[in-house]
């Protein structure tokens, strides 16, 4: 995007001198530098035309970085991410860390002078050897011979996890003659198609939809665990594993695990063996040339030091539990084992101002800061493009400040990308994003978000979820049960091929009760569905050849009849009511959705179109807006209520709990805080003299926005001109304020949001009934959700909260005992001095519980011990870890 300003730093005398330098012998040199590090990374790298290695102290740290430097760099910096597992941990990790790992080295070692971004953790962990990683690579190329099975047992030795269906790298699929298969340097799956031995077929597929995408003559296939020796047949280290210390039935597991890493299969306790085999480390897998260039090297020291302090406390606890052998090797590098590799590299250490006073500087400065103060920013860029200093502004926020440089007489187009280094005394505007603007030399200057309003929005990963609804049937694992729309529900069993009348043809097997089968031809699959029912009691299969399934589907066709008869009247008289047709965006309103202080993924942008394209028309709108906590539901609800205010209409938001009240209010507030909103909670966190103001207050309309739990719903509550209501998660809501919500459809525009809507809710949108919109897009570098099922430990209850802590995180304690809460409490305190702890539950004063609430929204606590409280929605983007004490 802004690659050409690097001849801004290249024509610089010091920096000229500083690659000269590090173009000689190898030895370590400092450079004090406060600003515009990755702008400099990228214009060293371009420079010195030879490969980098950046190290940062956190992981964190490290994944902003190459997100920076991204916007200077000509191609794709790579970060190398850290293990996802607590080291010495005994449980299986998230194996998408892993496979992203092998994947940048995959690119490392094939990429011509690469610029690779890491952290410590992710530094110092134990790697194969880069012999051993060039050697499980196989090539598969059309028209060769092949044995099949021969294939899928070779891969399955490299760490491929076989599964029905392939949808995540590292995993493989066999049917017939074919295979499917996703290595971890792919960007999509790889489907093999065979004649006999022959490989008539090779091509990509979408995982999602599995549907072909192309066809490709030729492919390597490379390992899919970095636990690679084992697995090629060298297992000699095996024989000299010392396992005294241990309890026996760790001793036994183990035992166990390394029988089977000896037939080459991959044990759930593989954790234990990478330090036995993996000797290399991240510098093995770069050139002799590398360049290596270490941010705040007193802060990585430190973050190496800590991390080697933690780790020693996990073994020191696990050995004494015999859970660890007395002599098992680290699984990572300490710092000093690092010291004779650091030594013999071309190093540069990125220092701040006072850590070396005397190192050469560069002449690169933070810009000054003016936090939305618009006018005077106005000003300072007027006084630079009069002197011919040179400005560039890199904002989200573009096309607004087109407008406020033009009306200053400053006109300047808005740009996707520089594609020609600019003339001095320019002023350029680009679309786009940038963590912090700097300036050199007082005379070329870069402004971001940062500096112009006081925030930047951080990039979201754009990696969306297909939706399920494409797929007509998704594939069911032996056992399951599935529904046949003729003669019910029954267990599946499998696939099998026959020969009717001379013919092969795959069937699905059917097991219904009384142990009759059922063969359904492959191409009568539509037929099936998935059995989806409520709790986890198995259900009663259905007997062929009776009436059963019949009667049972008259049933729920009866109750549907009434349920439709019921809807009908309520939606009918809805459509011919005339609603309120809000009026197209204001000025202020795209002021406020431009303040959002994150990049709008795909399908927020879309639902909210629907929803704006809803309320302008005149027909109260009935929308349910679909999408997982954090995903972006409340900001839609934010532009939908100042939409509605803005057209002279109040807005009730009602939420299932007191506490997301709150926290909603304070969302509303701060967002509509420049703008002349009233924004009022209702709960009982206000006392009676408050709740009363607001009820006036709404009824004499001085309250725009209400947010509140089922008390905005009691008699004394009107509204003088409600005109939306929005609901969270209508399901906890009963019977009495479903109905009053039913009326409230036919009057006003409705909007809901839910993670989770009940099945009728669910159906009434894919039936039309009631519009639907869907926020598929997840969070950046979200991860699913891993549950561990342990017993009660406190070491491993303090390794979960120090880990979270240590991330930036927050942690919730569930205990549900409010008698014995606040011993458990005291108990954490103890264990974990390190850590704030809080306690929460609802038998707490309001006043008490909003304090504390306060307190861990605000991050002033780092651990909340609570009873299921929390389980009502809350909205805490910073609590990762869920601790549940039986």
């Amino acid at each position: 995007m802004l690659q050409p300003l690097t001849t801004w730093l290249s024509a610089d005398r010091v920096f000229k001198g500083l690659c000269a330098e590090l173009s000689q012998a190898p030895r370590a040199r400092a450079l004090v530098l406060v600003a515009a590090r990755p702008y400099f990374v990228a214009t060293l790298q371009a420079a010195l035309k030879r490969p980098q290695l950046v190290v940062c102290a956190s992981p964190e740290d490290a994944a902003r970085f190459a997100e920076q430097v991204e916007a200077w760099h000509h191609g794709t910096p790579l970060l190398l991410p850290e293990p996802d597992a607590l080291l010495y941990q005994s449980t299986l990790a998230d194996s998408s860390a892993e496979t992203d790992r092998l994947r940048v080295l995959n690119l490392i070692m094939s990429t011509k002078n690469p610029l690779v971004v890491t952290s410590v953790p992710a530094m110092l962990h134990r790697l194969p050897t880069p012999g051993d990683f060039k050697n499980t690579t196989s090539y598969v190329k059309v028209g060769a011979e092949y044995e099949p099975y021969r294939l899928l047992r070779e891969w399955l030795g490299l760490g491929y996890l076989q599964e029905i269906q392939v949808k995540a790298p590292g995993t493989l699929a066999h049917r017939g003659g074919i295979i499917d298969i996703f290595p971890p340097a792919a960007e999509m799956p790889l489907r093999l198609e065979f004649f006999g031995n022959t490989l008539e077929s090779l091509r990509r597929f979408d995982p999602a939809t599995q549907r072909s995408e192309g066809l490709v003559t030729s492919f390597e296939i490379t390992a899919a665990r970095d636990l690679i020796a084992p697995m090629r047949g060298r297992t000699a280290p095996l024989d000299d594993i010392d396992l005294g210390g241990l309890n026996p039935e760790m001793a036994a597991a183990l035992r166990e695990a390394m029988t089977r890493l000896r037939d080459g299969d991959i044990p759930q306790e593989s954790w234990f063996f990478v330090p036995y085999f993996n000797d290399a480390s991240l510098l093995d897998y770069l050139p002799n040339d590398t360049l290596l260039t270490v941010c705040a090297p007193e802060q990585v020291a430190a973050a190496a030091a800590e991390l080697h302090t933690e780790a020693e406390e996990i073994r020191a606890n696990r050995v004494a539990r015999g859970e660890l052998p007395r002599a098992c090797p680290r699984p990572y590098f300490t710092w000093d084992e690092m010291a004779p590799a650091l030594a013999g590299q071309r190093r540069l250490d990125l220092l701040d101002w006072e850590a070396a006073p005397e190192a050469p500087r560069l002449p690169l400065t933070p810009a000054p800061s003016f936090a939305g103060q618009l006018p005077r920013f106005l000003e300072h860029v007027a006084g630079l493009v009069r002197d011919h200093q040179t400005v560039v502004l890199v904002s989200h926020q573009a096309a607004r400040l087109s407008e406020l440089l033009e009306e200053a007489d400053m006109p300047a187009p808005v740009l996707s990308r520089l594609e020609t280094p600019p003339p001095g005394g320019s002023l350029l505007l680009v679309q786009g994003s940038l963590a912090q603007g700097w300036q050199q030399a007082d005379a070329d200057h870069v402004f971001s978000d940062n500096e112009i309003f006081g925030f930047v929005k951080p990039r979201r990963a754009l990696r969306t979820r297909r939706s399920a609804t494409r797929q007509l049937l998704k594939e069911v694992a032996p056992g399951d049960y599935v529904v046949h729309v003729e003669h019910g529900i029954a267990r599946f069993t499998g696939v099998v091929s026959m020969r009717p009348g001379g013919r092969e043809r795959e069937y699905v097997t059917l097991e219904y009760a009384e142990g009759d089968r059922l063969y359904v031809p492959s191409d009568q699959i539509d037929r099936l569905g998935r059995y989806v029912g409520a709790g986890e009691q198995a259900p009663r299969l259905s007997r062929l050849h009776t009436q059963e399934w019949a009667r049972t589907k008259a049933r729920v066709s009866e109750a549907a009849q009434a349920a439709a008869e019921e809807l009908l009247a309520l939606y009918a008289s809805r459509e011919v009511k005339a609603g309120h047709a809000f009026a197209t965006d204001t000025a202020w309103q795209r002021e406020m959705e431009a303040a959002f202080p994150y990049l709008e993924t795909p399908d927020q942008a879309t639902v909210w179109e629907q929803v704006k394209a809803d309320m302008q028309r005149p027909r109260p709108m009935d929308r349910l807006v679909c999408g997982d906590a954090g995903y972006g539901k409340t900001e839609v609800a934010l532009r939908a209520a100042f939409k509605a205010v803005e057209g002279g209409r109040q807005v009730a938001f009602l939420v299932p709990t007191t506490v997301l009240a709150e926290q909603h209010y304070e969302t509303f507030k701060e967002r509509f805080e420049p703008f002349p909103v009233q924004v009022a909670v209702l709960s009982r966190f206000r006392g009676s003299a408050a709740q009363q103001a607001i009820v006036e207050g709404l009824v004499a309309g001085r309250v725009d926005v209400c947010i509140g739990t089922h008390r905005l719903l009691q008699q004394d509550v009107t509204f003088k001109n409600l005109g939306l209501v929005i609901i969270d998660e209508e399901q906890r809501f009963g019977v009495n304020h479903k109905e009053h919500l039913k009326r409230l459809r036919t009057e006003v525009d409705v909007l809901t949001l839910s993670a989770t809507p009940i099945p009728r809710t669910l159906h009434m949108a894919l039936a039309g009934v009631r519009d639907m919109s869907t926020i598929e897009t997840p969070p950046e570098q979200r991860l699913p959700v891993k549950t561990f099922v342990a017993q009660t430990s406190e070491s491993l209850v303090r390794e979960a909260v120090l880990r979270e802590i240590e991330r930036g995180g927050q942690v919730f304690l569930v205990h549900n005992r409010v008698k014995s809460i606040g011993y458990e409490a005291n108990r954490l305190r103890r264990l974990i001095p390190e850590a704030r702890v809080d306690v929460a539950h609802g038998q707490m004063r309001e006043d008490e519980l909003e304090t504390v609430m306060h307190r861990f929204s605000h991050r002033e606590s780092d651990v909340l011990v609570c009873t299921t409280i929390i389980e009502s929605g809350l909205d805490m983007p910073n609590a990762n870890t869920l601790i549940v004490n039986h």
